[in-house]
């Protein structure tokens, strides 16, 4: 019979496009497929590849680190250093204060020496007596006296001197430190010269007493 054929054709006819859309079907299914797959798999092998390599950076980072805060702590020990060696100049600014006091004292005269020339004109005094001369008087009671006074007014010179010479030999760091030293040790020295000259009565010669009257006949 007839039908039958017919019946066969519309079948092979509408295989091929069944075909087609199952095959068209298919391949997008497929890409989908292996496509998040293919991706998953790139993203699994990177992500170890970043976590190995922040590791790595992380010592680097802090050995650096620990090397700035070594430098950084050397420099401070070295300024301490410095700053503890260095002198702070306050022994060399008092020493030329006390030159230039002792210098002034010197030149007119302490309290030391005033009562030793005292007490020696009152030794004086008492040595003498009535058969002394005026010449041995004037020397027992006030030559030695004077002389005593010179003498200790010339050892304070002599010691502001020596004070303002050393403080002058000194490395300064204040700038007045210098020329009061220079005062002082010009004082001790216009002191000690002054005080040589009394000693040894060049400024000013020891009283004579005048001649006794010759005896009358």
């Amino acid at each position: 019979m007839n039908p039958t054929p017919e019946t066969e054709t519309a079948d092979q006819t509408t295989d091929p496009k069944t075909a087609g859309t199952a095959a068209s079907g298919a391949e997008p299914t497929a890409e989908t497929t292996t496509g998040p797959k293919a991706d998953l798999t790139k993203g699994s092998a990177a992500e170890p590849a970043d976590k190995d390599a922040t590791p790595a950076e992380g010592p680097e980072g802090a050995v650096a680190e620990d090397a700035e805060d070594t430098e950084d702590t050397d420099d401070l020990d070295d300024d301490e250093a410095a700053a503890v060696s260095r002198p702070s100049g306050l022994g060399s600014a008092a020493a030329s204060i006390v030159a230039v006091c002792l210098g002034i004292v010197a030149l007119t005269g302490t309290w030391t020496s005033r009562v030793l020339a005292e007490r020696q004109g009152l030794v004086g005094q008492l040595k003498t007596g009535q058969s002394s001369t005026a010449e041995q008087q004037i020397s027992a009671i006030y030559a030695d006296g004077w002389h005593l006074t010179a003498a200790v007014n010339g050892g304070v010179a002599l010691v502001a001197m020596l004070v303002g010479v050393i403080v002058l030999a000194l490395p300064q760091r204040t700038g007045w430190v210098r020329p009061f030293a220079l005062a002082g040790a010009i004082l001790g020295f216009l002191g000690l010269l002054v005080s040589f000259g009394m000693y040894f009565d060049l400024f000013a010669a020891l009283p004579t007493p005048p001649a006794a009257p010759a005896p009358t006949p």
